[in-house]
């Protein structure tokens, strides 16, 4: 009898403990040690192509980034630079309030992560995406990436310099954001 009990309680206190489990919040990835693997690896080509300059991390970018990140993710019938809303690295550079000339790159994994290494493949061996890196006019940089469970997306904005002061959000709305 007290095999039967004992394992009556214990189907009592595994439900209870599932149903703490499954109300718990769930926790986000933090990237951002990845995201700062990608601004070393970006500049290590540019150093590589003889740049003599330091790329710098700029928070407009981050943003204009971010904005896109989100989009590719959350659409999955995007694969490049064009925004579901037509927005194009340009326009998001530009409400993230950075005023220079821009560029991207893009890539997605179809898997919940993504190796640096796998990044740099798929950036390295496309031309337009490593004249891009290997620019040495592009001083300022902003990468973000997100996870889901089947897909990762990682974007780099990069900037030829900022004529536009110091900004702590968007200057305006991004087009489809809230």
């Amino acid at each position: 009898m007290r095999s039967i009990t004992a394992c009556s309680q214990c189907a009592v206190a595994m439900a209870l403990i599932g149903g703490a489990v499954t109300s718990a919040p769930v926790a986000t990835a933090d990237n951002s040690r990845f995201n700062k693997g990608v601004v070393q690896d970006v500049y290590t080509v540019q150093h590589e192509a003889g740049c003599k300059t330091d790329i710098k991390i700029n928070p407009k970018l981050q943003m204009a980034a971010q904005w896109h990140t989100d989009d590719v993710l959350n659409n999955r019938d995007l694969d490049g630079d064009i925004g579901s809303d037509g927005s194009t690295v340009a326009d998001r550079a530009r409400n993230a309030g950075y005023l220079g000339t821009v560029a991207e790159t893009v890539a997605i994994n179809p898997a919940v992560a993504m190796s640096g290494i796998e990044l740099i493949n798929q950036w390295y061996y496309r031309p337009d995406y490593v004249a891009i890196m290997s620019d040495c006019a592009n001083a300022d940089i902003g990468v973000w990436s997100e996870n889901l469970i089947d897909r990762t997306v990682a974007v780099a904005v990069y900037g030829k310099g900022d004529s536009a002061p110091a900004a702590h959000g968007p200057v305006r709305p991004f087009i489809g954001q809230p």
